[in-house]
């Protein structure tokens, strides 16, 4: 079986704007947890929002530049608003995916419906770096409604392909979602009491975050609600037996890594530190467009 590298505790949660209380799983700010092609992962654990008839909450326009931005509405529904155009509804089991490449602006908030009506709301945010080639890509953005999601499910639980390809013993199914390199993203829901078990390419990074439940990996270790279950990049299978009484959620991300030189600053994602200067100066000159 594939070796367990480490399980994770949660850091304490910050409010990003006044929209999104999140726990960050994992950062590519000086932290050893190796995911890439992942950078980053903001987990809004589940929480009640009251009706409110103030302006939504949320947070407005920022630029991104680099990488892409993934949000998968678990409960809830997020208005989205970006400089190429690309914007609507995320609602309950929608992803939204958008490639920054060479600059984008948006904004993100609770939509209007949601916020009159209040009510419990789970978010998870993914950050996918870009390789140097895609990284001046032009801006996108991907809506990927529930309804287009493929779904395999059998006696044990079932798996939600967002992104890559699931080849279990049915056939293979592609997630909808265009990527730039090789990864996956999947919703992975095990029954209470089962086991499910999963091969992934020997070259991937691959990492399993609890989103609900408790499960037992490879036999051998526990893992709860909120930790970051992550493994060597190696050939074997891995095991998730779920030991609660109710099914347990998780998002499985794997991909084979990017192996380049990152460069960080906020929300620019690049391969020099001279790329970083470019990027803060052509987003200053109004080169990655406006929200009206």
């Amino acid at each position: 079986m594939r070796t367990i590298k480490q399980i994770y505790n949660a850091p304490h949660t910050h409010w990003v704007g006044n929209g999104f209380k999140v726990a960050p799983l994992f950062s590519h700010m000086g932290e050893d947890k190796q995911i890439s092609p992942f950078l980053m992962l903001d987990y809004a654990a589940p929480m009640e929002f009251a009706p409110n008839q103030a302006a939504p909450r949320g947070v407005g326009a920022h630029p991104h530049r680099g990488i892409e931005t993934v949000t998968i509405a678990y409960a809830g529904e997020v208005a989205h608003r970006d400089s190429s155009g690309g914007g609507g509804v995320i609602k309950q089991g929608d992803v939204q995916w958008m490639t920054a490449g060479n600059g984008i602006v948006h904004e993100e908030f609770h939509s209007l419906e949601f916020s009159a009506r209040g009510g419990r709301f789970e978010m998870a945010q993914l950050w996918v770096n870009l390789p140097r080639e895609h990284k001046r890509t032009p801006a996108g953005y991907q809506h990927i409604g529930a309804n287009t999601i493929p779904v395999i499910t059998d006696e044990n639980g079932s798996v939600r392909v967002i992104a890559g390809k699931y080849a279990g013993k049915y056939a293979g199914k592609l997630g909808p979602a265009d990527t730039f390199t090789e990864l996956n993203v999947w919703d992975v829901s095990v029954n209470a009491g089962a086991e499910m078990v999963f091969s992934l390419p020997e070259s991937h990074n691959l990492a399993l975050v609890i989103r609900h439940g408790e499960v037992e990996l490879n036999g051998s270790q526990r893992a709860a609600e909120t930790q970051l279950a992550v493994f060597e990049r190696e050939a074997g299978e891995i095991r998730i037996r779920n030991t609660g009484g109710k099914p347990a959620e998780i998002l499985l991300l794997s991909g084979v890594p990017i192996d380049e030189p990152i460069a960080a600053y906020g929300p620019f994602v690049m391969n020099t530190q001279e790329e970083l200067v470019e990027s803060v100066r052509e987003f200053n000159e109004g080169k990655y467009g406006w929200l009206d």
